[in-house]
């Protein structure tokens, strides 16, 4: 059953009347031919699914990049690499299931693969406590992307998260700390980093992953400071202002293509990435491989003089913009 946000109310109505009518037909002991009326229906539902997504709000993209249906980290993982082997724990406290990570090959080359993982059911969302990683979970992103260089593998990393979790046992074991020396490794490693913002980028916990040579973003994913709903409670004192919140953050992949953050903007399926997860996955796979070979040949002092000019530069592309 297709989870539908606010906005897709009308084409819910439409697309649950088409259905209606070939379950009433598959139920009816006499043959009734409902495909034209059925037909006429799909149509409709197609055409005013274009029109809901030629042209999306800022917050109407933070629905659709929060959507339950979306493909998580797990998700490309198993269908974009090979050989898969996960890599658990920080070597200090434990393991955090909400970074995700390990070797792999893409196209049969070794790699190094590390994500956010949200889960896609309420024991698996408990479980990866919602994509927000805790101090172990960056310590352990470190330790992969060490690992790495040390290897000589290239970086892939997976972002889509609310942002790192705020909890109190947290902040005793210095989340702020291992998030800032998380975005430090980024900014260390001589091998080719690429990110791909899949969902939600929220704030530190987002940029801890993507501070990359290259950043990637899905067309409906967004990558903000923090999110519409806090800028919102900061501002105006007041969270159902969201919608005015994610206008002012300029937090789409469109947005942060033209101000520089992103480096490139992967189309999703027509209505998003829910509703053709294997589309979505295998252009992300796709941009991810032609980035790399961007990257290929590079000297580790090359890499990581490009990777602190494109962060130095960000302020003046933003002026500018």
């Amino acid at each position: 059953m297709t989870n539908y946000l606010d906005f897709e109310k009308p084409l819910a109505e439409i697309e649950g009347k088409a259905e209606e009518l070939r379950a009433l037909a598959r139920s009816s002991e006499d043959k009734m031919d409902v495909e034209e009326e059925a037909g006429a229906l799909d149509r409709k539902a197609e055409g005013m699914l274009k029109d809901l997504y030629k042209s999306l709000t800022p917050w109407r993209k933070c629905q659709v990049a929060r959507h339950p249906e979306r493909p998580h980290c797990r998700d490309y993982i198993e269908a974009l690499f090979t050989e898969y082997t996960p890599l658990a724990g920080d070597r200090n406290f434990a393991d955090d299931h909400a970074v995700m990570g390990g070797l792999a090959r893409l196209d049969d080359k070794p790699v190094m693969v590390i994500g956010h993982e949200k889960g896609n059911d309420t024991k698996s969302r408990i479980e990866r406590n919602f994509g927000m990683a805790r101090p172990e979970g960056y310590r352990k992103a470190i330790r992969l992307m060490e690992m790495a260089d040390n290897f000589g593998l290239p970086v892939i990393t997976l972002v889509d998260t609310p942002g790192a979790y705020p909890g109190k046992g947290a902040e005793e074991r210095g989340q702020s700390e291992a998030i800032a020396r998380s975005t430090e490794k980024c900014l260390q490693i001589g091998v080719p980093l690429i990110s791909g913002v899949i969902g939600e980028g929220g704030s530190g916990g987002a940029v801890a992953f993507a501070t990359a040579n290259r950043v990637a973003m899905l067309e409906h994913s967004v990558y903000s400071v923090i999110s519409p709903e806090g800028c919102a409670s900061i501002l105006w004192k007041d969270a159902e202002k969201m919608r005015e919140a994610a206008e002012a953050l300029r937090l789409t992949a469109q947005d942060l293509l033209k101000l520089g953050v992103a480096d490139k903007v992967i189309e999703e399926p027509l209505g998003g990435a829910h509703r053709n997860a294997e589309a979505a996955i295998a252009s992300v796979g796709e941009s991810i491989k032609s980035l790399l070979s961007e990257l290929e040949g590079k000297s580790p002092e090359k890499l990581i003089k490009d990777r602190r000019k494109k962060f130095l530069d960000l302020g003046n592309k933003g002026l500018a913009a």
